[in-house]
């Protein structure tokens, strides 16, 4: 890496920490050449601290090291990423991340999805809702949903048709969905087990 530490008068470039499972940004530190040395080298990130003047490796202290990915550069040389697999919380606050966020996975509009189907497991007497009314009929119900939209799918693909084949794509992820929060799990569960069949955690 070429990176300009000179762009800024004490030498230091900034550093955005993000997690590599969950994309979430933990936190900012900085780095000077020593430090992002170190880093490499130890594959704990390991920042220049401007209060005390000196190195200090995220973790030394609480034990919650942030284990190093990757590490790049941006476009002009003078800003870095880290993704980082962390060990516990990352604020001294004692919170996931320095914004007090929850560090869990994001999925896109999946996951504003899951808020709505939580939601509705939750106000189960709501009328007019279609996946209250598949709560309050049990898991079977539900389960047995599931099976109609996997045999649609199935059906789908042996033709030609893109968008009908899409549509019941969709139902059958969207009525799973239902059916892991019928069971008490969500999508970063099922992300999870993903990850450990490929040993990526």
């Amino acid at each position: 890496m070429k990176i300009d530490y000179n762009k800024y008068s004490d030498g230091l470039v900034p550093v955005v920490v993000q997690d590599v499972l969950s994309r979430n940004v933990l936190m900012l530190g900085f780095m000077n050449e020593e430090a992002v040395r170190q880093t490499l080298d130890t594959k704990r990130v390991t920042f220049f601290s401007r209060k005390k003047e000196s190195l200090w490796t995220k973790g030394e202290e609480s034990g919650n090291f942030l284990n190093l990915v990757s590490i790049t550069q941006d476009c002009d040389n003078d800003s870095l990423l880290a993704l980082v697999k962390p060990e516990g919380p990352v604020c001294h606050k004692g919170t996931d991340t320095c914004w007090g966020e929850r560090n869990i996975p994001q999925f896109g509009f999946l996951s504003y999805l899951e808020n709505v189907i939580q939601e509705r497991k939750d106000n189960p007497e709501m009328e007019n809702s279609y996946v209250a009314s598949l709560f309050r009929k049990g898991v079977n119900k539900v389960a047995q949903k599931v099976g109609e939209e996997a045999v649609e799918l199935v059906i789908e693909a042996k033709d030609d048709n893109d968008l009908a084949f899409l549509n019941e794509a969709a139902d059958l992820l969207f009525h799973t969905m239902i059916l892991l929060q019928t069971k008490g799990f969500h999508l970063r569960d099922v992300d999870k087990t993903l990850r450990s069949r490929h040993k990526f955690e």
